[in-house]
């Protein structure tokens, strides 16, 4: 099972990741409306403090042709687009694309499914990075192939063994769920370590 620790913002919380066995990284860049959007300066300064075998993910929302161009050069090993993208954008992209589809636009995945470049989708709630559960029925009738399904939206370490048992993804991407509460910003290094041991713990 694989697991993506998205919105990184501290370089500390690297380390957090490097003791875990979490398979991808991501970062948000170019969207200011996110709290936990960053500069690809901070990512870069953060993605060196993370071990080689964690793949680092830009996460971006309907991004310009020129800032795919700025993030193919800037060491990232994925391509994450959520929001409105149209496909023939990606005729200069050369990184591996996870297309972000939100419980409420499931009708467009068979035109990013007919897609040579898409890796892998990454399934979210209707309002990507709110913390907020979806239906997870809904994703009951998408075909499955050789790619990527990760499962996101609303999961922390208490509800990621249900969802997991409930749609069997590939993978589980969490970002809000393992945050510090309240006021401090960032990830709680406690809370990434349950969420790990949680996903481990999975009886299917």
């Amino acid at each position: 099972m694989k697991i993506k620790i998205c919105g990184l913002t501290q370089p500390q919380e690297a380390e957090y990741l490097n003791r875990n066995p979490v398979d991808f990284a991501g970062f948000v860049l170019f969207f200011p409306k996110s709290k936990r959007n960053i500069t690809i300066d901070r990512a870069k300064e953060i993605m060196n403090l993370l071990s080689p075998a964690i793949a680092r993910v830009a996460v971006v929302v309907s991004p310009t042709v020129s800032q795919l161009s700025e993030i193919q050069g800037s060491g990232f090993d994925y391509v994450q687009i959520h929001g409105d993208f149209p496909l023939e954008n990606l005729a200069g992209l050369k990184l591996p694309v996870l297309r972000a589809i939100s419980a409420g636009n499931l009708r467009e995945f068979p035109a990013w499914q007919a897609c040579p470049k898409v890796a892998g989708f990454v399934f979210d709630a209707q309002e990507p990075g709110s913390g907020k559960v979806f239906d997870w029925n809904l994703l009951g009738e998408i075909p499955r192939d050789e790619r990527l399904f990760l499962l996101a939206g609303g999961l922390n370490p208490e509800n990621v063994q249900k969802a997991i048992q409930a749609v069997h993804p590939d993978g589980v991407d969490v970002s809000s769920g393992v945050e510090f509460d309240g006021q401090i910003p960032g990830k709680d290094p406690r809370k990434i370590n349950a969420f790990v041991e949680a996903v481990g713990r999975t009886i299917f």
